[in-house]
């Protein structure tokens, strides 16, 4: 494979960049230092900061579904899904989220074109975890009786929140929680029967008598 077009470089460095920094941290000096290019050379491909972060944001977002496709079971994609982005976040020690929950908290309230931009990656974020729902609902894998719109809207929720308790905890345990909770009980089979995930992390006792 050849190397990256000078925009291709700047974008990649750009997601480094702001998933790592932040928005406003992230200057576009910064950006075309790290993809070892001239500052000068960033307005050939870019009107603005704004607009290398929308395109940063569609990367990303489109990036965020690898794991979902493939011919595996649906149920085991989820888990693929979310463990991948679990191992990212402890991978580096605790300090990165999701850049679409970290642009939509940071800059979301002042850049409507931003926010927007974050709302789409999460339109379409949800859309293919309904998707992903509805093929274990299709193989018996999951309750029918579960819309699964607003069961992939949920786990956004819940795993955006996770994140945030996870980081500011600097512990694994809110991610223990969430697999617990979304692949014993909220996604249980037909039969009522509930998946222990890989790791063999139970809920707690307190939790289930709840």
């Amino acid at each position: 494979m050849g190397r990256p077009s000078m925009r291709g470089r700047i974008v990649e460095a750009a997601l480094e960049q702001f998933h790592t920094l932040g928005y406003n941290a992230a200057g576009v000096k910064v950006i075309t230092d790290a993809a070892g290019v001239p500052k000068g050379s960033f307005y050939n491909h870019f009107d603005s900061k704004e607009t290398l972060a929308v395109e940063a944001l569609r990367q990303y977002g489109d990036g965020l579904l690898d794991a979902l496709h493939g011919d595996a079971d649906p149920v085991a994609r989820l888990r693929a899904h979310f463990e991948g982005l679990r191992d990212d976040c402890v991978g580096h020690d605790y300090r990165r989220g999701c850049l679409l929950g970290n642009f939509g908290a940071e800059i979301g309230d002042h850049s409507d074109v931003i926010r927007e931009s974050v709302r789409q990656g999460f339109a379409h974020w949800s859309a293919a975890l309904a998707a992903t729902i509805e093929e274990a609902q299709q193989a018996g894998a999951v309750r029918a009786d579960l819309d699964a719109a607003t069961v992939a809207g949920f786990l956004l929720d819940a795993w955006e929140g996770t994140l945030i308790r996870a980081r500011a905890d600097r512990s694994s345990q809110p991610f223990d929680t969430f697999f617990a909770t979304v692949f014993g009980p909220l996604l249980a089979a037909p039969d009522g029967s509930t998946r222990p995930d890989r790791e063999q992390v139970l809920r707690p006792p307190d939790l289930i008598q709840r």
